[in-house]
């Protein structure tokens, strides 16, 4: 099943990224899709589908396409920036991959990966904050609330759920693939038109030349690594010249890859499915080459008990003064929130 699903997706990553015409085949139908988003959109402008206010100002990043573009990099630098001024930051996800079937949960250390998803495992992680994950991001952020009082919350993705009122919104390009053909789903990799990107706040381009005068560049960077059984750590620059495997289980493995090729490092890659549950097999290669993956991955492997397993640890960085800028905008609304003082 895994096997399909991963030659699904590299069909359609080639049709809708590559230069094949085939995607005008699928256009009608993506016709269709921009006509529903365009009525559901209307709908809560009219008033005929509400958002509801849980009583907290919210902060959703998300983004336009299907598959990764750095939003939960970018999620957990909010998350910091706040955390340093003072604020109480929850975070609610969508649990992408787990297979709970009772939504939402709140996510602990002993949270089962499986259950809840690598994400949301992957934020409580390394923000600390209260996290709760479920495809109704208006429970979920109940959920948090109820957990302990919070200044903001913020929604890893959940661009699109327009249930949950948000008072700062950011969209996450990858500014490598940008839009692909700029066609809806299924033709394309949208799931709304590239007109929406005039609507949010902010335009946080990952990389790339993607966008014009105004976007936020941005770069996920790799910081250092950590090897999964032991907890030693090394520089990425310590395996410069020396082949390694790289897995991952990510929306765009190719940027992973492309980083670690950049680093000097001789990649032979293993792209699976996004959020593919990984086993001792998709990790067993039958040589000593060190296995690299993204932290994503990372948290659903420190129970298979490998050896030689590295998990690069990344962070975003910003163009000069362009995080500046961001955390301007961002406490331009969040400081007109009386109880966030």
């Amino acid at each position: 099943m895994s096997g399909l699903r991963d030659f699904a997706a590299r069909r359609l990553n080639a049709l809708w990224y590559g230069s094949n015409p085939a995607y005008w085949l699928l256009w009608p139908l993506s016709l269709i899709t921009r006509a529903l988003v365009a009525v559901r959109r209307l709908a809560f402008r009219l008033g005929w589908k509400r958002s509801e206010d849980v009583g907290v100002p919210v902060v959703v990043v998300g983004n336009l396409t299907v598959g990764g573009t750095g939003k939960t990099p970018l999620t957990i630098w909010i998350a910091q920036r706040l955390l340093d001024r003072g604020f109480r930051v929850g975070i609610v996800c969508r649990g992408y991959g787990g297979v709970a079937t009772d939504w939402p949960r709140l996510i602990s250390e002993s949270s089962d990966v499986e259950t809840v998803g690598d994400e949301a495992k992957l934020l409580k992680g390394r923000t600390n904050c209260p996290v709760a994950a479920g495809p109704d991001r208006v429970a979920a952020a109940k959920m948090l609330l109820q957990s302990g009082p919070l200044d903001v919350i913020l929604s890893d993705d959940g661009l699109q759920h327009y249930w949950l009122r948000r008072a700062f919104e950011i969209a996450v390009v990858d500014g490598t693939r940008g839009l692909g053909n700029g066609l809806c789903l299924p033709a394309g990799p949208l799931r709304e038109p590239p007109s929406r990107l005039r609507e949010v706040d902010a335009v946080v381009v990952n990389q790339g030349d993607f966008g014009h005068a105004g976007v936020i560049r941005a770069e996920v960077k790799a910081i250092r690594m950590r090897e999964l059984s032991t907890g030693s750590e090394k520089l990425l620059a310590d395996f410069e010249g020396q082949s390694v495997h790289g897995v991952a289980a990510i929306g765009n493995p190719g940027r992973f890859f492309d980083l670690l090729h950049r680093h000097g490092l001789v990649v032979k890659a293993h792209p699976l499915a996004d959020h593919a549950n990984l086993s001792a097999s998709d990790l067993t290669f039958g040589d000593d080459w060190p296995v690299l993956m993204t932290e994503k991955d990372a948290v659903k492997c420190g129970s298979l008990g490998l050896r030689n397993l590295w998990c690069v640890v990344m962070e975003l960085e910003f163009a000069p003064g362009e995080g500046e800028k961001l955390e301007r905008m961002l406490m331009r609304v969040l400081e007109r929130q009386p109880e966030n003082l």
